[in-house]
């Protein structure tokens, strides 16, 4: 039987690390994926979401998704981009795709947010 290492908190912080960065970073284009963050901790994408999973109850996936939409929650509330500008600036290379995410993530579509928070 293999037995993994316990999770610690760096992992989560390195991963938000990596993420942040991903988004400043003009020069990506897409979305981050679970490959591209387990390959900047030289790990397997399926052990850093269970890694992920033991810690948070969430893999890597839902993570990337949720830094998503609070990058999108940030420009929708602090910019005059149009939601189909968020959903490119955001690597979605089809607004529509970007609209489900936040819809199924919020319960509520970017507009009405935006709407919501004037």
């Amino acid at each position: 039987m293999i037995s993994r290492k316990p999770v610690n908190q760096n992992l989560l912080i390195k991963v938000e690390a990596i993420l942040n960065t991903y988004f400043q970073n003009s020069e990506n284009s897409g979305l981050p994926s679970a490959e591209f963050i387990s390959s900047q901790l030289n790990l397997s994408a399926k052990y850093l979401s269970d890694c992920l999973k033991q810690l948070t109850g969430q893999g890597i996936q839902q993570h990337i998704h949720e830094k998503l939409i609070e990058k999108a929650k940030e420009q929708l509330g602090n910019t005059d981009f149009t939601v189909a500008e968020i959903a490119y600036n955001l690597g979605f290379g089809y607004p529509q795709s970007f609209n489900k995410l936040f819809k199924s993530k919020t319960k509520i579509s970017p507009l009405a947010y935006r709407k919501s928070l004037n």
